[in-house]
């Protein structure tokens, strides 16, 4: 169960980056098949390896494991610039996120 969701999780994000297998194999320094060795199951990553794999997508391992969250590498992006903002800048995201989502509640 655990490796089927590593497996799915893999692909998910490598496609919603657009990346083939191949190309985030040889992004990562690894020999051609590597991602693809996992992704059919054939391959577990290691720990380090796993540290790679979320430092490639740029996201957390809490954001990886994380079913709940869609798009982690855009929330991640997200956050790290929100964290930049004065307070008066981030109350107005606050407000611009709460507002769009009682104007969608409508629809």
């Amino acid at each position: 169960m655990f490796e089927d969701f590593v497996r799915k999780r893999i692909t998910e994000l490598r496609m919603r980056k657009n990346i083939s297998e191949r190309c985030m194999s040889l992004d990562m320094g690894r020999s051609e098949g590597y991602i693809n060795h996992i992704s059919s199951g054939k391959a577990m990553p290691s720990m380090s390896e796993f540290f790679e794999i979320c430092r490639y997508f740029g996201i957390t391992p809490y954001e990886y494991f994380n079913e709940n969250m869609k798009y982690p590498e855009k929330i991640h992006k997200i956050i790290k610039g929100i964290n930049k903002l004065n307070e008066k800048d981030t109350e107005l995201i606050i407000n611009l996120i709460e507002s769009y989502k009682e104007n969608n509640k409508r629809y």
